[in-house]
C-alpha cells in the first residue's frame, strides 16, 4: 500500500535556477576553456580594406615564425571550403553570391578573413600574423543602401549584375486577405508619411565565440558557443561533405547569443578545413574586437511608411517599403529576418489594407542576421512611431488613438490581414494596468506645468502597444516561406530504476532557464520531486533531434514536447500499474506521482515503483519492452502571440540633449508563467537591450567602410547605471494553441521598449517643432533636432 502524497505545484514557482550554482562559482565550461592532447591555435589575418581585389597572399614569412606549425590562404581552401550557407531563400529568384569562409580573391567588407596562421599556442600564432604580406588593389566601397541600388553604382559583388538580392512582396487583396490597398491609398482623407532609420547595431554577447574540432577519422567533433548545434551539424555535413552521422556538435556553457549565436561561421568552417587539413585538433576564439567586426550585425533598414484614415482616426491602409541592409553576404538566415517583420507591421490594431515590400540590399559591410527580436522590432518601432505621428497630425491623445483601433479583447481570435490568428489577448487590461502603476494623469500634470512654465528640462511620455509572433515553429508555414528547415522540436523523457529522471530536450539552452524551467513542468506532470530531475541538452550524441533555440520558442515548442513526452511516459506506467494493481486501466487514476484504484482507498503505486517494475521486467503486461521512457515531437499549428503596453517618462534637457529615464513601467502578456524569476529576468534584459537601441547602441562605419564602433569604448553597450529601475507587471491571457497556455518572453522587452523610448523623447520636444530623432538618441542628435525644429 502506498499513501499519495500531495505536493504544491511547481509550476508559477519562482525556483532559482538550477544552472547558476556553476555559472557563478566560477566552474563553467566555456568552450575556450576546453583543452585536448595536442591542441593547435588558429589565428585569423582580416582584411584592413572594405572592398579589394586581392592579388597576391604570402604565407612564407609567418612559417618561420617561433611555434608556428602552418599557416593558409584562402588559395588553399578554395576547392574544398565550400559556401557558408544561407537556409532561408525568401523569393524563387533571390540572388545569393556564395559566401567563402576565407577570401580568395576579392574581399567585401572589413574583418573578413584573407589568411590564417597556426600555432602551437594562441600567442604565437596571433604574433606570426604579422608576418604575412597580402596586395590589395583597392575598389570603391558600397555603403548607402539607395546609392547601392542605383544604375551605375558601384557592384558588391563583380559578378552580379546588381547589388539587390531579393524584392519580397505582400499585399492584402492580392493575397486573399484584406482590402487592395491602393483603393486605401486613392480614397485616404488623412495620409501620414514617415521615413524611419533602424541603425546598425552589435549582439554584443558576453563570452566571444570560440571554437574546438576535433577530427576523428572522417568526421569530426565540434564545442562550438552557438546556439543552434543541430542546425551547425547539419551544414556542417552539407556544406563539406562530411557524413553527418560522422558529425558531433557540442554546445557547452554558452555565454549569451541574442541571435548572434544563431549562426553557421567562417570561424568553424576554418577550423574544420584546417583540423582536417593537419589530423590535428584545433581552437579559434575571437578577441571583443574581432567579434564586434566580423560576427554577423542586426538591424540596419530604410523604413518608408505611409498611414491612411479617416477624419475621426479610423485606420484604413498600411503601405510599408523596406531597404534591408544585407551586408557584404547572406548568412544563416540574413533574407529572413525582414520577412519575418511582415507580419508585424500591422501590430494590435485592425488595418483592413496592407502592403509589404522589402529590398535586400548588398553593401561592404559585415553580414547582418538575427538579433534580438528579429524582424518584429523592426515593425513595431515603425508602427508605433508612426501612430504617434497620425495623432499629433489630427491633434488627438496617441493612447485614445491605439484605443480607437486595436482589436478589443472581445474579438478574439482575431484573423489579421496578414493572415495570423492571434488566438488571445487583452490589450486594454495590460494598458489600464500600466498606466495606473506610471501614474498617467499625475505625469500630464506636470508635463503640462513644465511646458507652461518653459522648463529648459521638459517631460516626454511615451507608448508602445505591442503584438509579436512567437514560437518560431509550424514547419507548413516555415516552409510556404522557403524557409529549408522545419520548426518542430524533441523531447525524451527516461525515468531511471531509481525512479530520477531524465530530459532530453533539442532546444539548447545559452541562458534562459531551461534545465529550471523544464524540470518544473516535469515534476508536475509526473509527481516527482523538482530536484529529482535532470536537463539534458547542446550536444546532438546524447541529444540527437532538436531544432535548437530562437525565436522565443524554447517553451512554446520545446516545452510542449516535454509536456508529449511525460504524457506517454504516464500512458505506458498506467498499463503497467494496472495490471500490478489487477485492475482495469479504465479505472486506474493518477495523481500526485501515484497510481491508484479509483474507489479502492489505500491502494497504489508510485510512479517511482513502476520505474523499477519497468526496470526490472519481471511482470509486466504481455508484449511491453522495458524501461519507462518516451519521445514526442511538437509542431505547432501556428505562432504564440503575447502582447503588452509599454510606458516610458523621460526627461529631456533642451539645453544640452541629455535624455533621462524617469520611470519606465511595462505590463507583458506571456500567457501562463512557469517561473516568475525567469520571466523577471527575460524583461529586464529584453528592456535593456531595447532601450540601449534607442538611446545608446550604433554601429558606425567611416567613408571608407571601416568599423568606427570596434570596441566597447566606442560602441556603448549601456550598464545597470544607464538603465532605470523598471517596474514590472503581468495579465494573463493563455493561449489555446499549446496545452500550457505558455506565448513566449524572450523577446518582448527588446521589441516593446525602443518605441516607447523614442515616443517619450519625442513627445518632450514636439512643442518645439521636432517630429523625430534619429536612433540612437545621443545628446548631440536631440540638441540638433531642436536647432533644425525650432528653425535656428
Amino acid at each position: 500500500m502506498t499513501a499519495t502524497v500531495e505536493r504544491p505545484a511547481e509550476i508559477g514557482q519562482a525556483r532559482k535556477r538550477k544552472e547558476d550554482a556553476h555559472l557563478i562559482t566560477g566552474r563553467t565550461t566555456w568552450t575556450d576553456n576546453l583543452t585536448l592532447p595536442g591542441l593547435l591555435h588558429l589565428a585569423i589575418l582580416r582584411s584592413p580594406m572594405a572592398h579589394a581585389r586581392i592579388t597576391n597572399v604570402d604565407v612564407s614569412g609567418a612559417l618561420t615564425r617561433p611555434g608556428v606549425i602552418a599557416a593558409f590562404s584562402g588559395q588553399d581552401f578554395k576547392d574544398v571550403q565550400g559556401t557558408i550557407p544561407c537556409a532561408w531563400p525568401v523569393t524563387e529568384d533571390m540572388v545569393n553570391p556564395g559566401h567563402p569562409s576565407i577570401a580568395v580573391d576579392q574581399v567585401n567588407h572589413v574583418g573578413e578573413a584573407v589568411a590564417i596562421v597556426v600555432g602551437r599556442d594562441k600567442a604565437s600564432a596571433q604574433d606570426a600574423l604579422e608576418a604575412i604580406d597580402v596586395d590589395y588593389e583597392q575598389v570603391p566601397p558600397v555603403l548607402d543602401m539607395e546609392a547601392a541600388l542605383a544604375d551605375g553604382g558601384q557592384l558588391v559583388h563583380p559578378h552580379l549584375t546588381s547589388n539587390k538580392s531579393f524584392t519580397w512582396t505582400f499585399e492584402s487583396g492580392a493575397a486573399g486577405t484584406g482590402a487592395a490597398i491602393d483603393d486605401a491609398l486613392g480614397a485616404a482623407e488623412i495620409t501620414v508619411r514617415r521615413r524611419f532609420r533602424q541603425q546598425r547595431l552589435i549582439p554584443a554577447f558576453m563570452e566571444p565565440r570560440s571554437t574546438v574540432v576535433q577530427p576523428n577519422g572522417d568526421g569530426v567533433t565540434m564545442w562550438s558557443s552557438t546556439q543552434v548545434p543541430h542546425i551547425l551539424r547539419t551544414m556542417l555535413a552539407l556544406s563539406l561533405g562530411i557524413p553527418e552521422q560522422k558529425v558531433r556538435v557540442i554546445a557547452p556553457d554558452v555565454g549569451g547569443g541574442f541571435g548572434g549565436k544563431l549562426q553557421v561561421t567562417p570561424e568553424e568552417f576554418l577550423c574544420t578545413l584546417v583540423a582536417r587539413r593537419l589530423g590535428k585538433p584545433v581552437k579559434y576564439t575571437e578577441s571583443r574586437s574581432e567579434s564586434l567586426m566580423s560576427a554577423h550585425h542586426g538591424r540596419d533598414q530604410i523604413q518608408d511608411i505611409t498611414l491612411t484614415m479617416t477624419r475621426d482616426g479610423t485606420f484604413t491602409g498600411l503601405d510599408v517599403h523596406i531597404l534591408a541592409d544585407m551586408g557584404a553576404y547572406l548568412r544563416l538566415v540574413s533574407p529572413g529576418v525582414p520577412i519575418l517583420g511582415a507580419f508585424m507591421f500591422n501590430a494590435i490594431y485592425k488595418i483592413p489594407a496592407y502592403r509589404f515590400v522589402c529590398d535586400g540590399v548588398f553593401t561592404t559591410k559585415t553580414p547582418t542576421d538575427a538579433y534580438r527580436g528579429a524582424g518584429r522590432p523592426e515593425a513595431t518601432f515603425a508602427i508605433e512611431r508612426i501612430v504617434d505621428e497620425a495623432a499629433a497630425q489630427l491633434g488627438l491623445d496617441p493612447l485614445e488613438l491605439r484605443r480607437k483601433n486595436w482589436i478589443t479583447h472581445e474579438e478574439f481570435p482575431y484573423t489579421t490581414v496578414c493572415g495570423l490568428v492571434y488566438d488571445s489577448g487583452n490589450y486594454e487590461a495590460a494598458t489600464d494596468r500600466a498606466l495606473s502603476l506610471i501614474g498617467w494623469d499625475e505625469l500630464k500634470k506636470e508635463q503640462a506645468d513644465r511646458r507652461s512654465r518653459h522648463d529648459p528640462v521638459q517631460l516626454g511620455l511615451g507608448i508602445s502597444t505591442y503584438t509579436e509572433m512567437c514560437g518560431l515553429a509550424p514547419s507548413r508555414l516555415l516552409g510556404s516561406l522557403l524557409y529549408a528547415a522545419g520548426g518542430w522540436e524533441h523531447a525524451s523523457i527516461r525515468v531511471l530504476a531509481t525512479g530520477k529522471v531524465e530530459v532530453v530536450t533539442g532546444s539548447s539552452a545559452h541562458g534562459q532557464g531551461h534545465e529550471t524551467a523544464w524540470s518544473q513542468i516535469v515534476a508536475d506532470q509526473l509527481g516527482i520531486p523538482f530536484e529529482d530531475v535532470e536537463v539534458i541538452h547542446g550536444d546532438t550524441q546524447s541529444s540527437p533531434k532538436g531544432m535548437d533555440t530562437y525565436g522565443s520558442r524554447s517553451l512554446s515548442v520545446g516545452g510542449t514536447a516535454v509536456v508529449l513526452a511525460a504524457g506517454k511516459v504516464i500512458a505506458k506506467a498506467k498499463r503497467i500499474a494496472a495490471h500490478l494493481l489487477e485492475a482495469s486501466e479504465d479505472d486506474v487514476e493518477f495523481a500526485d506521482g501515484t497510481f491508484s484504484v479509483r474507489g479502492t482507498p489505500g491502494t497504489g503505486k508510485t510512479i517511482q515503483e513502476i520505474a523499477f517494475a519497468a526496470f526490472a521486467a519481471h511482470d509486466l503486461p504481455e508484449g511491453m519492452e522495458p524501461s519507462l521512457d518516451a519521445d514526442a515531437t511538437f509542431d505547432p499549428d501556428t505562432f504564440s502571440f503575447p502582447h503588452g503596453t509599454h510606458l516610458c517618462a523621460a526627461e529631456v534637457d533642451t539645453e544640452t540633449g541629455r535624455v533621462t529615464i524617469r520611470k519606465y513601467v511595462c505590463v507583458d502578456d506571456v500567457g501562463e508563467v512557469i517561473n516568475p524569476l525567469i520571466v523577471e529576468g527575460q524583461v529586464h534584459g529584453g528592456l535593456a537591450q531595447g532601450i540601449a537601441q534607442a538611446l545608446y547602441e550604433e554601429a558606425v562605419y567611416d567613408d571608407d567602410g571601416n568599423l568606427t564602433t570596434g570596441t566597447l569604448v566606442d560602441y556603448l553597450v549601456p550598464s545597470a547605471t544607464d538603465l532605470p529601475s523598471f517596474t514590472t507587471d503581468r495579465t494573463t491571457s493563455p493561449a489555446t494553441t499549446n496545452p500550457l497556455g505558455v506565448k513566449g518572453v524572450g523577446e518582448a522587452g527588446t521589441i516593446a521598449s525602443t518605441p516607447a523610448v523614442v515616443n517619450a523623447v519625442v513627445d518632450a520636444l514636439r512643442p518645439f517643432g521636432v517630429t523625430d530623432v534619429p536612433m540612437p538618441c545621443t545628446p548631440e542628435r536631440v540638441w540638433r533636432a531642436l536647432q533644425e525644429g525650432s528653425g535656428r
